[in-house]
């Protein structure tokens, strides 16, 4: 990986990766499509990292694909670099590690579909999101045609992706898509402090939730109750779960490890 176009620290059980080409808007390259992949990955195996927060460096979050290579680049190209892009997305939704969404300026195209591939978004109040597919003659990438209907319903969805016209981050907090809202100034702040909470707290019982969300929209009832049935019983087995009842009992705050 082209070290530049990712930036990856880890500080107090978080892992901080931060896309790194501001002079392109954080526009993807295959090198920072693999890195943040690889390290989600690393984190997966590194007990240390309980919360992983993705963030751009520069103006903005991300423009998402690189509007500057578009038009040269040949169709077995362009299946292969979604591709790797569909790995990552995979990836984040699959992980059990809490990723924190943190976005700033812009966050176009693909990058905005990244943004909700993570489990929660803070947002600068300044900040815009837009689907500019439609802008290029392209449709959505990245998962934006499964996302973005089942958070907006079917006819905001298509009124996004037809306009492409960009949307404040007040209007998609109200629609439900966005977590928080804050002033620019105080992003970084109020994201280490959202990212601290979660990287103090039942990080495995987050991983099974994660998962159980995730897999609501293609499951039936039934089948959501006899994994709530099963998952429950591997909990009660945790050490975070002992840790939370002798908390209760004892009238104090839990110190959960994750475990």
């Amino acid at each position: 990986m082209a070290k530049e176009d990712l930036l990856v620290d880890i500080k107090d059980s978080i892992m901080n990766l931060t896309l790194n080409r501001p002079d392109s808007l954080n526009a993807f390259s295959p090198d920072m499509i693999v890195g943040l992949q690889s390290a989600i990955k690393e984190a997966e195996t590194n007990p240390e990292v309980r919360v992983i927060v993705l963030s751009g460096a520069g103006r903005s979050f991300t423009a998402g694909g690189d509007v500057k290579t578009m038009g040269r680049s040949s169709a077995t190209a362009t299946y292969d670099h979604i591709g790797r892009l569909n790995q990552l997305i995979l990836a984040m939704k699959e992980t059990e590690i809490p990723i924190i969404a943190a976005i700033h300026g812009f966050a176009a195209g693909a990058g905005f579909n990244l943004a909700l591939a993570c489990d929660l978004i803070i947002a600068a109040e300044d900040s815009k999101f837009a689907l500019s597919f439609s802008q290029v003659g392209l449709i959505s990438d990245g998962g934006g045609s499964y996302f973005v209907p089942r958070l907006l319903g079917p006819h905001l969805a298509k009124q996004f992706f037809f306009s492409a016209e960009p949307v404040p981050a007040q209007r998609l907090y109200e629609l439900g898509v966005i977590n928080h809202v804050v002033p620019l100034e105080k992003l970084e702040e109020e994201t280490i402090s959202l990212a601290t909470r979660l990287a103090q707290g039942p990080t495995k019982a987050y991983g099974m939730m994660k998962k159980l969300i995730s897999h609501s929209f293609t499951a039936s009832l039934e089948e959501i109750l006899e994994q709530e049935r099963i998952t429950q019983t591997m909990m009660v087995t945790t050490e975070d779960h002992q840790e939370g009842i002798a908390a209760f009992k004892e009238k104090r705050k839990p110190v959960f490890k994750g475990k």
